[in-house]
């Protein structure tokens, strides 16, 4: 008889029974953390503060290897020349919040960092890192540091005949779709009296002929776009076009360009700031700035 009630006491000898109001801190951690998979970075970080089991749960290495990219092993020993080295003693959620931070790599030339919303890659590449017919000559272009660049950094075109910037980018990029942008302005912006004013005394020869985008792979993609540079003093993201990754265990090398070789009359003051390379459902909300 007392071992048959023993088993039904806890050591102290009351009966345990479970809480009148259970709620979501009630849950274990391990379910906790299975339904967390299916959700988005943001939801969980926001999951995690209503208790401590939920913190627990949050912090599971499965839970964040889901929302890593399937090859960020391969995007780490690219940026940062190792996973040893990166990524020792860290668990899964430190190295997402970790790539989620932009890392230059090749010489400072280029950044890669990974949206916080949904783990995608975003890449950027700055004026220094691209092949621009003239740099060189202070009579056609110039160099001009600035804080409204990516990389501080500007190329600014004065007068030339001749207008080719172009690139590439050798990358593993994971599986999906990806967009490739040009941020430019017609015109050169400063500040004075700490108001932002924008300089148009160089902009000529942009309404005469457009300027032609095009990308290719190196599994064969093409894509080619064409528009006229308007809306002097403010910059703009122009679309080059989208291209396809269809495996993660590679790189993909993308060219792009953008001409305006027409050579009847001269083009001049416009701004290049960067390329950036980001997964094609970011289009409509670059289209807002």
């Amino acid at each position: 008889m007392g071992s048959s009630l023993s088993f039904f006491l806890n050591p102290r000898g009351s009966v345990d029974v479970p809480p009148a109001n259970p709620g979501l801190g009630d849950l274990p951690e391990s379910c906790v953390a299975s339904v967390m998979v299916y959700l988005n970075p943001s939801e969980i970080c926001s999951l995690s503060v209503l208790s401590r089991g939920f913190r627990a749960a949050s912090s599971a290495d499965f839970v964040w290897e889901s929302k890593l990219p399937i090859n960020y092993e391969l995007l780490i020993d690219r940026v940062f020349g190792g996973v040893d080295d990166f990524s020792n003693n860290m668990c899964k959620r430190d190295i997402y919040a970790r790539l989620c931070r932009p890392s230059y790599f090749d010489g400072g030339l280029k950044k890669v960092w990974l949206d916080k919303g949904t783990g995608r890659v975003c890449l950027s590449i700055s004026a220094n890192g691209l092949a621009i017919t003239g740099i060189d000559d202070r009579r056609y272009w110039s160099r001009i540091e600035t804080d409204e660049s990516r990389f501080q950094s500007i190329a600014y075109l004065q007068q030339i005949w001749w207008v080719e910037v172009g690139g590439e980018v050798d990358f593993p990029f994971p599986a999906g779709s990806y967009s490739i942008f040009y941020r430019l302005q017609v015109g050169r912006s400063s500040r004075r009296f700490g108001r932002r004013i924008c300089n148009s005394e160089h902009v000529h020869g942009w309404d005469k002929k457009p300027v032609q985008f095009q990308l290719s792979t190196s599994d064969g993609q093409q894509a080619t776009t064409q528009c006229y540079m308007k809306e002097p003093g403010k910059w703009k993201y122009h679309h080059v076009g989208d291209f396809t990754v269809t495996g993660s265990a590679a790189n993909t090398k993308v060219k792009f360009s953008m001409t305006q070789i027409d050579c009847t009359h001269t083009k001049g003051g416009l701004c290049v700031d960067s390329v950036l390379i980001c997964p094609s459902e970011f289009t409509e909300r670059l289209k807002r700035f």
